[in-house]
């Protein structure tokens, strides 16, 4: 008998993966989990949305900055580049008719898109799906996220993705990933495994706290997060805010980044080629406006 293939048929790919074992490492970037607890499906409401898709999981370059998650700019611009040869791969395989970047500041997002587009292959990522989606759901979004740095990467996305006119604001909960210099700090995945385990977590509070900010004072009506390290929020934030009344959409990048990759699969589309144009288009523009 001969095995139909899954219509969807997807790559995730991390942006950067850890050595086993490192002071600094998440216990997710492990490449001896399976790839199920890779893409933390354990506490991310995701599962219903892979049972008909045939799909694999690749852990991401190795940083050359060093054994430690990324924040800074710099950082991602390493990673970004290094995730590149891996999409290119990905696509000259033939085996996918979707690719998802993971990471709530998809590295290598666009220049990704411009290498798959050659294969009329759609590449979705964390922040662009959920800033899409949430567009539609409401008329403003507010953005939950952690440290100053990377709330300043996350602000030129939404500046990148021409998002200006319909995000509220990006909310700070100001916790960091563990990294050298910093040894006195509670780390987000240290409050993540306490929400997880059932204990009170202040990141939980915090999140709470400036969600019902966000709504009150700058005029949100559905709430995304960042950082892909902050996406475990989504089910503790969404039920803490309809106990209070708030009846509001709390989206996280992974399950909107498979969603919206169906869309592109289901409507046999890819990202325009005017907009990511092959190096020697047969038709040009003379003028391009704003």
């Amino acid at each position: 008998m001969t095995v139909e293939k899954s219509k969807y048929r997807f790559l995730f790919i991390q942006p950067f993966q850890l050595s086993t074992g490192g002071k600094y490492v998440d216990r997710y970037h492990s490449d001896e989990l399976t790839k199920e607890k890779r893409l933390r499906m354990e506490y991310l409401n995701i599962r219903h949305l892979l049972e008909d898709v045939e799909w694999d999981f690749h852990g991401g370059p190795i940083p050359p900055y060093g054994n430690w998650a990324v924040e800074t700019r710099e950082e991602f611009a390493h990673v970004a580049a290094a995730r590149l040869p891996i999409v290119r791969e990905a696509c000259e395989s033939g085996k996918y008719n979707a690719i998802i970047l993971l990471g709530g500041g998809e590295p290598g997002f666009k220049e990704s898109r411009e290498i798959a587009r050659q294969y009329g292959i759609p590449i979705t990522s964390c922040a662009f799906s959920q800033m899409h989606i949430a567009s539609m759901l409401g008329n403003k979004f507010s953005i939950i996220d952690f440290t100053e740095t990377h709330n300043m990467f996350y602000y030129d996305l939404v500046v990148s993705h021409r998002f200006t006119d319909r995000c509220a604001s990006i909310r700070n909960i100001n916790f960091y990933h563990g990294r050298p210099g910093h040894t006195d700090e509670s780390t987000i995945d240290e409050e993540r495994d306490k929400a997880l385990r059932g204990k009170p977590s202040e990141a939980v509070e915090r999140a709470v706290k400036e969600a019902i900010a966000a709504i009150e004072e700058d005029g949100a009506e559905v709430i995304t997060f960042g950082c892909s390290d902050v996406f475990w929020l989504q089910s503790f934030l969404q039920k803490r805010l309809a106990e209070i009344g708030w009846e509001i959409p709390v989206l996280e990048g992974y399950s909107s980044a498979i969603t919206l990759a169906k869309l592109f699969v289901d409507l046999g589309v890819d990202a325009s080629g005017l907009n990511f144009p092959s190096d020697r288009p047969k038709q040009w523009r003379r003028k391009k406006v704003f």
